[in-house]
């Protein structure tokens, strides 16, 4: 009998404390299809046979709906993973929508994902993700749109959920799909006077995720960054940012460092394609593996079995980088 009980208490001990890695893969978000060793390298390990591929964003330029950045396709995109095509859609393409222009705009999304799956021969899924960061205002025509595009082209129809969405429910509504993937990072404005990580600070995370348990769909996968860039600020206090940048670029006998994140700029000169003066600041937001494992600490108590797609698949985010959390 006290043997028993020690391992029943040894069981319990060791099942509180292991930490089960979950699946993941990842979002590719660039126009031009084309895979490098680093990227090929990163997606033969991952654990979700799905990457998540933008083929196009779709926004309004004064009444037209225009197709922007499609995807066209390079020999060296070939992967064994299925193809989920992602369509990114501004808000403002939703204000002040026709219902007949809804249905046009559904149909005409429809259209031009099935024509860059026929032209590429790319191996796609019966998944269909849009991207949106609807608010109160385009809740009703944006939630219709994803029923006449579920409606037209027989697949799921799955969308992002951003933060504020998950706190603000009871004005953003509820989304008419089965699944979503809930967007970990944009926790702030990159271009806001502050010391927090704008791509992701988790205490601010936490408190726009302390009821997500309670969001009314349960299917939910979790897209984490992995991304990082320099914000530029001038003497007039003016931001700028740079995208990809890391704090090994940094390194120049041009730069004064003020920090393991920031330096000023000694000389004026052209750096990473822009000509900036001395004075300028750069200070860099990267993602760290402690940020990430307090991130999916914090949401397996509130998430059961979720994947990880990161954003996002890029040689510079992914090299020498361990993905399991």
């Amino acid at each position: 009998m006290r043997t028993l009980r020690f391992l029943c208490i040894l069981l319990l001990i060791f099942s509180c404390s292991t930490k089960e890695d979950h699946p993941y893969t990842f979002y590719y978000w660039k126009t031009k299809l084309a895979l490098n060793a680093d990227e090929k390298m990163a997606l033969s390990k991952t654990t979700v046979p799905y990457l998540y591929t933008r083929f196009f964003d779709v926004d309004k330029s004064g009444e037209k709906f225009q197709p922007l950045g499609v995807i066209i396709q390079d020999k060296s995109f070939i992967v064994h993973q299925k193809i989920i095509p992602v369509v990114f859609i501004t808000n403002r393409t939703f204000l002040y929508i026709k219902k007949d222009e809804i249905n046009f705009l559904a149909r005409s999304i429809n259209e031009l994902v099935k024509k860059k799956i026929t032209d590429y021969h790319l191996n796609s899924t019966s998944e269909i993700q849009i991207d949106c960061d609807w608010t109160a205002g385009t809740r009703n025509d944006y939630f219709t749109f994803l029923k006449e595009l579920k409606k037209i082209s027989g697949k799921e129809v799955t969308c992002t959920l951003r933060l504020h969405q998950v706190r603000d429910k009871s004005t953003t509504g509820i989304p008419p799909v089965n699944k979503v993937y809930l967007m970990c990072y944009s926790t702030s404005s990159p271009l806001e006077n502050s010391d927090k990580n704008s791509i992701l600070d988790v205490q601010i995370l936490k408190s726009y995720l302390a009821d997500v348990d309670q969001y009314p769909i349960k299917k939910i996968e979790v897209a984490l960054p992995i991304y990082s860039w320099g914000i530029v600020t001038n003497y007039l206090g003016k931001h700028k940012l740079i995208n990809a940048l890391a704090e090994k670029d940094l390194e120049n006998s041009d730069f004064k460092k003020i920090s393991d994140h920031e330096i000023e700029i000694m000389k004026d000169g052209f750096y990473f394609g822009n000509y900036m003066n001395k004075g300028f600041r750069i200070k860099i937001e990267s993602i760290s593996d402690s940020q990430l494992t307090a991130v999916t600490d914090f949401l397996d108590k509130k998430i059961s079995r979720y994947h990880i797609i990161y954003y996002q698949l890029d040689g510079k985010f992914v090299r020498n980088r361990n993905l399991n959390f």
